[in-house]
């Protein structure tokens, strides 16, 4: 990522925070280089296993349109996907958490290496979001797939 698109990156995260310059402050004092953003904002992130978010991604990086922002934690147990505001309000799948309204997330700087938490798709500052049906229909196609497991 660019430094123009880290700091598009970083414009956009921060305009979720209550207090923009707080969250910056965040990122550059914390030594793991997180800050907390509060879900239901400007995104919902819906948070599944590891072993499905990992090939859903996949499934939609072969898409034509580019998947939002997605997490995962330094074991790669769970992965997190920034999805528009109000999906977590709809019935999530099984084994599908929601973080909307009133939750929090560990978010890292873009563009810099943390500990913890890493974007396996960084934000490009333009608000782009993963389509929750797009979504569904790639966990469904990773789950389907024949070499899955192997």
């Amino acid at each position: 990522m660019t430094t123009t698109g880290a700091n598009a990156a970083v414009d956009w995260l921060v305009s979720a925070a209550p207090d923009p310059d707080a969250c910056r402050r965040a990122w550059e004092r914390n030594p793991l280089g997180v800050a907390l953003l509060e879900a239901g904002r400007r995104w919902d992130v819906l948070i599944v296993d590891g072993a499905l978010g990992r090939p859903a991604l996949e499934v939609l990086a072969r898409g034509r349109e580019r998947p939002g922002p997605v997490l995962s934690d330094f074991r790669e147990a769970r992965t997190g996907f920034f999805v528009p505001p109000g999906t977590t309000t709809r019935r999530l799948g099984t084994g599908i958490r929601g973080a909307g309204p009133g939750t929090w997330i560990v978010v890292p700087h873009p563009g810099r290496a943390t500990g913890g938490v890493r974007w396996l798709v960084p934000p490009d500052g333009s608000g782009t979001l993963t389509d929750p049906v797009a979504l569904e229909l790639a966990q469904h196609t990773a789950v389907a797939a024949p070499d899955r497991g192997r």
